[in-house]
């Protein structure tokens, strides 16, 4: 099939997109890719992460300019649809079009004659990219890595970082008639919360705003009994501002000795004073860190749009590149939704993207 002027395997797409590599079953997906694309000649190499999951390399001669995306999509699977225009999804922007494009791309250069140039595929980006960091402690590296997540094809000149931190609160249950002689987690959760607000984090001129968002919450109690345990995830996507300080933050705003005060206390003359004791939700508060990705910058090539984006990818982790480039098809505000989806127009501008960064990049001077 043809649309406009690139052919494009849309049903390699489709049997892409009918896999369901929710993260921890991407292997099913790179075995699938390994078999096929072994079977049209090129060099492709698998290796375990761990867990029964797999990266998967493909090259064509010596790459010095690697492709980079990831096998893995955010649950849950949603089953792909075609229009003859969109197709729709899980994966079908983050990440499995990535993949597709990429692909399609590397076919156009060997088309062309050329080589040095590979396609590699990660394990558990959404996850906390441990595929990419298995990788680089293997590969040699290249000195250009360009990253395949969904930009609107166009370049990224800067990411937010993330910090993942497991938040608990330990309480005491007693009846819920008389709440007094009990001490509520969840009540504590809210304390926190409010206090995180508080927080005036640095507007970052590149970046904006910091941002954080809370998952994974859990307490087990009954309706009718205090909440003695409650722990979550709170996840930050940072700045180049910002980044810093809320490691910061949430290093001092725990525990008996926090150094970190919120609020407000009474006196005895009924006037209110700034809170200078470590609050009880405090106290009954603990912090382990997740850690993250640092907030980073990527490479503009001239003649291609480009604006910040505020979500995590693998680059950071590839730390055996020496540049990286962030671009590709589809809208991040459609990714992670159960409307997910991409157009073929977009496919088949990541496409000729894809191959005019390879021609640019192996001429370039600097």
């Amino acid at each position: 099939m043809r649309y406009l002027n690139i052919a494009m395997d849309l049903e390699l797409f489709l049997d892409i997109l009918n896999i369901d590599s929710t993260s921890g079953k991407e292997a099913v997906l790179a075995d699938y890719l390994a078999e096929r694309l072994s079977a049209e000649r090129n060099r492709v190499v698998m290796s375990d992460v761990g867990d029964g999951t797999k990266n998967l390399f493909v090259a064509w001669g010596d790459p010095k300019i690697v492709f980079c995306t990831h096998l893995d999509t955010v649950p849950p699977y949603i089953a792909p649809s075609f229009d003859g225009e969109i197709m729709s999804g899980r994966g079908s922007c983050d990440a499995k079009g990535q993949i597709f494009a990429m692909y399609e791309a590397c076919k156009v250069l060997e088309s062309r004659g050329y080589e040095g140039f590979g396609l590699l595929l990660l394990a558990g980006e959404e996850t906390g990219s441990f595929g990419a960091k298995a990788f680089r402690e293997h590969y040699p590296g290249a000195e250009w890595v360009v990253v395949g997540e969904p930009t609107d094809n166009c370049m990224a000149s800067a990411s937010k970082g993330t910090k993942s931190f497991e938040v608990t609160f330990e309480g005491r249950s007693f009846h819920s008639g008389y709440p007094q002689y009990g001490l509520s987690a969840v009540e504590m959760f809210n304390d926190f919360v409010n206090a995180l607000r508080s927080i005036v984090f640095p507007l970052d001129p590149i970046l904006g705003d910091t941002t954080w968002n809370i998952g994974k919450l859990v307490s087990d109690n009954p309706q009718n009994i205090l909440s003695d345990r409650l722990t979550c995830r709170v996840y930050f996507r940072t700045t180049f501002e910002s980044d810093e300080m809320v490691c910061n933050v949430m290093k001092n705003i725990a525990g008996e000795n926090a150094r970190l005060r919120f609020g407000r206390r009474k006196v005895q003359d009924g006037s209110d004073i700034v809170a200078k004791d470590v609050a009880q939700w405090q106290k009954m508060m603990s912090v382990k860190p997740f850690g993250g990705d640092t907030p980073t910058k990527y490479e503009i090539l001239d003649g291609f749009p480009s604006k910040p984006v505020a979500f995590g990818s693998d680059a950071p982790q590839l730390t055996n590149f020496r540049r990286k480039i962030l671009c590709g098809p589809g809208s991040i505000l459609v990714a992670h939704r159960p409307e997910e989806h991409i157009s073929l127009a977009d496919l088949e501008t990541a496409i000729e993207n894809y191959v005019r960064i390879y021609e640019t990049l192996v001429n370039f001077k600097n």
